[in-house]
């Protein structure tokens, strides 16, 4: 895929942060329709004002829809109504996701664990098998699922233990559709599960970056899973550090790597001045 021209895009947490830099992204490669979700009504009126100024008259088609994507009956809802506007979606990027940084045992809430995990982890599933169907019969064209999840869905991190399980879904669910895909004879749908470390987002406001692992500008993460998005890639990680770090723990023992994580690379101190995000 050289690029998205004519294709028919959706964008979840599209109303701000980086959702908005993929629709951006999308609009300016002339995508026949960019569909933006979010729960932030105010957010969306104007990221949607700003996309079709940028489209032009004759140029991409926006439409914007609030959806609670904690919610299947949302889901399901918005997802008949895309369909009615626009058709089958070509390209799916399940952006939207939500974080908590705190103890379990100390200061997690229920309805923060069922929030994260329906956001993080259940959402991606329901609104994927919405769409994908319409994107098997596509045999014609080349149609693309994009999963965002984490690096903390590779690495275990003190208060984010929710979180960290959450990606872990994401990543095992993802990549098995990918294979399955594969394995039914789907060449055209190509699945990208990406795994970032922190992005500099108010989603990660008061993390640290670890050792040699700097906190990434959301431009560049925007570009990177944008390429490879197109190509097809089954795996993005970022930076090198994150897959170095993955090797480590299959290597070493776990209290050695307990040891190195913490002592030599810090990643067990970099949520110690998380804020994040009001939700």
């Amino acid at each position: 895929m050289q690029n998205v021209n004519g294709k028919k895009i959706l964008i979840t947490g599209a109303a701000m942060g980086m959702g908005k830099l993929y629709a951006r992204l999308a609009v300016l490669e002339g995508a026949a329709a960019v569909v933006i979700w979010d729960i932030n009504t105010v957010e969306l009126e104007k990221t949607a004002a700003e996309l079709t100024a940028l489209a032009g008259p004759a140029g991409t088609r926006i439409e914007a829809f609030v959806v609670d994507v904690s919610r299947l009956e949302a889901i399901v809802e918005s997802a008949e109504k895309v369909r009615a506007a626009v058709g089958a979606i070509d390209i799916l990027i399940n952006n939207a996701g939500i974080v908590r940084g705190q103890y379990f045992w100390l200061h997690h809430q229920m309805k923060d664990t069922w929030m994260t995990m329906a956001i993080n982890a259940l959402a991606p599933m329901y609104i994927t098998r919405e769409f994908i169907p319409a994107m098997i019969a596509n045999t014609d064209g080349e149609c693309r699922i994009v999963n965002i999840a984490s690096a903390a869905g590779t690495l275990s991190n003190p208060k984010m233990s929710v979180y960290c399980a959450s990606k872990w879904a994401v990543i095992g669910w993802s990549d098995s559709v990918r294979l399955e895909l594969e394995q039914a004879g789907y060449p055209h749908v190509k699945v990208t599960t990406v795994c970032p470390s922190y992005v500099a987002t108010g989603m990660f406001a008061g993390a640290k970056g670890p050792l040699l692992t700097p906190l990434l500008a959301p431009d560049d993460v925007v570009k990177r899973v944008w390429a490879a998005m197109k190509i097809g890639k089954p795996m993005l990680m970022m930076p090198w550090t994150v897959k170095l770090a993955s090797i480590c723990k299959g290597v070493l023992p776990l209290w050695l790597w307990d040891w190195v994580a913490d002592k030599i690379f810090g990643v067990y101190k970099t949520m110690d001045e998380f804020k994040g995000r009001n939700y």
